[in-house]
């Protein structure tokens, strides 16, 4: 009976488990029956530019349009607030060209182009400069190792020293640019994931001047993997400038540099294979053009080769316990021999001390140690990293010192933040640690600004808002740096103190303080010393050992004092005084890696939350790095792990304009105002506002009042009133911004029409006084021309009065005895009468008889030639030409020629004279004189008679 009740429950619960999964996958298909019936055609999903715009909003519609765009080979796509690029893994044409970039930044509205990472860099280059007070800006370009973050900050980087140019004697333009090939050489290396992967953080900041154009670039740099130099995991590979060294070098650098063709290097794995950032002309040609000269080259050069020959020194455990390690076999003597040789230090003393350590016993001086082999290789390997981290910031600190403009000449900036991107690796370490906690601060930092503080603003606003769930990554910020128990404060303990390093301690010590995080867990059947975090992108499990060395970075003193003898100046300046670095006055330095990579991590921040940042989330397609592969769960992984899809969610169904101030039609408003207006106030003032801007009724208004909560209205569409502030969407801040245009270009046209106006009036104006200046000086020179007239009338007068007086007196005393004579010759002619006697009709005169003057003197002719009788005889005619002729006989060729006054200018006559004051005739106004030019001419004033004389 009971067996029977058992079988048939067995039996009850099958059926039932049945019909649950046949429910269940009635209710999917019938889903995507929907889903499909709502989208009208899915092959149209390539053309969504927006993620906001894909209804229904879904992951796995989210993920078929990137799916789709990226087989129609569309690599960049709007997600809200943020820029999705996809990596092609190979090159595309005439994607970032010349003419691409011309096209984005002379474009009115980027955003209706087709998205791309211009827009980005447009974007913040359009709020550095278009804003009064100008806000610094950074762009923070995230996503795993591969993703192609590299290849877009080096985009970026071109882009803006392409339009932010000018016309320099040193074009900062082509330093920025050249620093670029440096650092990824000197930084860069192949991985598991990543074929340029950048083992080191940087942060680029682009120096404006205050016509936004750029002047000069500073680098910050973070944690460079310096452990790279002396391990490489398997299939991964050094530096690229080793390999560029190898590959590109001449026969006479191979010579220099003691490396032989066919010599093979254990620092340098895979070095068959060639990658594109193996070009070794192109690093050295971008040294030169950053100012580094061939003395430093060749001396940074010998240095790399030093660095590559000491991995070749192998050490072989001595036959007594007290006697130091010998070398291998010669072929290993010789590469220390090579490597003393190149870092100009004696072979015996390198040899000494990497392998026997020094050790201080107070007052009994230092005592001499055997090293063993293991020890060695360490000592080995802590010189050539402690080399190559010393070069890589001298590199670092020469560039900016090339490309960093004054404080005075900048006054804004752009930020390019390049970090290495999330890794999860089969063996992971310090380094890990610290590259995944970097990509953890940037996630916060993102989550903080855009999902979880636009959120909490839409409810403190008054909004009805419906919280849409996100992946907060504070508890595992909190394991890995909070305080007083987490990874990094444990580990800095334990590196503190002085003893020696145990990963079995500090794995116990980790898992019984740290238990009661969730983010972090431990697999209880591995046998090595390990702990698991449960980062946002994923589980990373980190294995202990070895890491306290790291986070100590110890470098014995002797191996210092040997750097600081060498021959080599760059490599003594690299060092010098840095005796005791790694090493206080009481044992080991308290500052760690972990300790200096956290505080620049914290000052990275903080200058982020001072500037206005634009993401860019790059998503790496397939895991081989395949050209045009897109595996969907990859893609999913990364999509949930960064909350694209929520950040999508709260884009579309939010608000992106908080804040707005502009002039509309002649109505202005604040937005932001007061606690003590109310937000019905405000709400109807923006009725009316867009009542009179848009000339229809927004139904789509609506308000929330903080005295009405059952408010049943408060869903919004376009706009929403809150209590301090005003919400706008992108389609209601497009309508708003295109009558804005419209307005101010109506605006502007009348401003252009009343300044063309004024300016005409201005012009005649001043061509007015213009004018009257002109006419002014001209009437005052020729005012000053005849004065200067008179003068000359008046000297001239006075010498003819004086001449006519003169002639006169001699013509007295030459008449005195001509009289009688002529009485005796002629008779009287009787005096003239013009008026008729009374009684007697008028008679006419009688004329009397010519006077003859041929033979009088020149004086006497002159004296009576106004009184001599004209008579048309031929004696009479010829007297009278001989008395004019003494006036003016001009000769022409040996004669005579006689003219009488009609037809001369010159004074002809005695009674040509003034006599009386004269005055010069002058119209008042001076305008009269405005085209006069006083001065001599070829028709001048040659008598009296041209003068315009009266007689008074």
């Amino acid at each position: 009976m009971v067996i029977s009740r058992y079988l048939y429950s067995e039996t009850q619960r099958a059926k039932e488990k049945e019909q649950v999964q046949t429910c269940r996958l009635s209710l999917n298909d019938s889903l995507e029956r929907d889903v499909r019936t709502f989208l009208v055609d899915e092959a149209e999903l390539h053309t969504y530019d927006d993620l906001t715009k894909v209804n229904p909003l879904t992951p796995t519609i989210v993920l078929k349009c990137l799916q789709a765009r990226y087989g129609a080979r569309v690599f960049y796509t709007r997600a809200g607030c943020t820029l999705v690029a996809l990596n092609p893994f190979q090159p595309v044409l005439d994607l970032y060209s010349l003419d691409v970039m011309h096209k984005y930044h002379a474009a009115a509205q980027p955003q209706d182009l087709k998205p791309h990472i211009f827009i980005v860099a447009e974007e913040a280059y359009r709020n550095v400069r278009g804003q009064v007070e100008p806000v610094n800006q950074s762009l923070v370009v995230s996503g795993e190792s591969g993703a192609g973050k590299t290849w877009t900050s080096r985009c970026l980087m071109k882009y803006y020293a392409t339009v932010a140019s000018q016309d320099t004697v040193e074009r900062i333009e082509r330093r920025v640019l050249d620093s670029n090939p440096i650092m990824e050489a000197f930084g860069n290396a192949r991985t598991v994931r990543n074929g340029n992967s950048s083992r080191f953080g940087k942060y680029i900041q682009l120096q404006l001047n205050s016509s936004q154009l750029l002047v000069g670039a500073s680098v910050q740099t973070y944690l460079l993997e310096k452990t790279r130099v002396a391990f490489q995991a398997a299939n991964e590979r050094n530096f690229h400038i080793f390999y560029q060294m190898m590959k590109g070098a001449t026969e006479k650098q191979r010579q220099e540099w003691g490396m032989q063709e066919d010599q093979t290097f254990a620092w340098l794995p895979n070095a068959e294979k060639t990658l594109e950032e193996d070009f070794f002309q192109e690093t050295v040609e971008a040294m030169a053009s950053l100012g580094i000269d061939v003395d430093k080259r060749a001396q940074i050069f010998r240095l790399l080769a030093g660095i590559l020959q000491l991995g070749n020194v192998r050490f072989r455990p001595p036959a007594c316990e007290s006697k130091r390690c010998e070398l291998g076999e010669q072929s290993e003597g010789s590469s220390l021999r090579k490597a003393a040789a190149l870092l100009r230090v004696s072979p015996d003393e390198l040899e000494e001390r990497l392998s026997v350590q020094r050790l201080h016993a107070g007052r009994q001086g230092a005592l001499l140690k055997p090293c063993s082999a293991g020890e060695c290789a360490v000592r080995r390997d802590c010189l050539a990293k402690v080399i190559y981290a010393h070069l890589f910031e001298w590199l670092v600190t020469f560039i900016n010192g090339s490309m960093c403009a004054d404080d005075a000449s900048w006054c804004t900036f752009i930020g390019l933040l390049d970090v290495y991107g999330f890794e999860r690796f089969p063996l992971n370490s310090l380094e890990q640690l610290c590259i995944n906690y970097a990509n953890e601060k940037l996630q916060q930092h993102f989550v903080t600004l855009y999902l979880r503080a636009q959120q909490e603003e839409y409810v403190s606003e008054g909004m009805h808002w419906s919280i849409v769930r996100y992946r907060d990554n504070q508890d595992c910020l909190d394991l890995i740096e909070g305080s007083p128990s987490s990874i990094f404060s444990l580990l800095n303990e334990e590196c503190r103190l002085n003893r020696a390093s145990d990963a079995e301690r500090l794995s116990k010590r980790l898992q019984t303080e740290l238990s009661r995080s969730s983010s972090v867990s431990w697999d209880k059947f591995s046998t090595q010393p390990h702990f698991t975090v449960a980062h946002y992108a994923g589980d990373v499990t980190y294995h202990v050992h070895g890491m306290m060395e790291k986070n100590k970075d110890p470098v014995p003193p002797e191996l210092l004092n040997l750097l600081q003898q060498s021959e080599v100046p760059l490599l003594q300046s690299l060092f010098a005084g840095s005796g005791t670095e790694g090493h206080g006055p009481r044992g080991p330095s308290k500052v760690t890696v972990v300790s200096k990579f956290k505080n620049s991590l914290e000052s990275l921040m903080r200058i982020l939350h001072s500037t206005t940042p634009h993401y860019t989330r790059c998503i790496k397609p397939n895991a081989d790095c395949t050209p045009l592969s897109f595996k969907g769960e990859e893609v999913m992984s990364q999509l949930e792990a960064c909350g694209l899809v929520e950040t999508i969610h709260i884009s579309a169904a939010g608000f992106s304009i908080r804040y707005r101030s502009e002039v509309l039609n002649h109505v202005s408003v604040l937005f932001f105002i007061s606690s003590r207006h109310s937000p019905d106030r405000l709400a109807l003032v923006v009725q009316d506002i867009l009542s009179a801007v848009l000339m229809t009724s927004p139904a789509g208004l609506s308000s929330s009042s903080s005295n009405n909560n059952n408010n049943n209205n408060t869903t919004t569409t376009m706009v929403h009133c809150g209590k301090t502030k005003l919400f706008l969407t992108n389609p209601m801040l497009e309508l708003l911004e295109a009558h804005r245009n419209r307005v101010r270009s109506a605006k502007a046209f009348c401003v252009q029409c009343c300044w063309r106006r004024y300016q005409r009036r201005q012009r005649a104006v001043r061509t007015q006084r213009a004018t009257r200046i002109q006419a002014a000086v001209r009437a005052w020179l020729a005012r000053r021309e005849v004065r200067k007239w008179h003068r000359a009338a008046s000297v001239i007068q006075t010498r003819w009065r004086s001449w006519r007086t003169w002639m006169d007196t001699l013509a007295k005393e030459e008449l005195d005895g001509a009289e009688e004579k002529c009485e005796e010759e002629f008779r009287p002619m009787p005096p003239l009468s013009h008026a008729p006697r009374e009684g007697h009709p008028a008679q006419p005169p009688s004329v009397g008889a010519p006077v003859a003057v041929c033979a009088w003197p020149l004086g006497l002719a002159l004296a009576c030639t106004p009184h001599l009788t004209l008579t048309f005889t031929a004696t009479g005619f010829q007297r009278l030409a001989s008395a004019t002729a003494a006036l003016k006989i001009p000769s022409r060729q040996g004669e005579y020629k006689v003219e009488t006054n009609q037809f001369e200018r010159g004074v002809a006559s005695i009674r040509a004279q003034p006599r009386g004051s004269v005055k010069l005739h002058a119209r008042r106004s001076p305008l009269h004189y405005a085209h006069t030019y006083p001065g001599h001419h070829h028709d001048g004033v040659a008598g009296f008679n041209q003068i315009l004389l009266e007689q008074t």
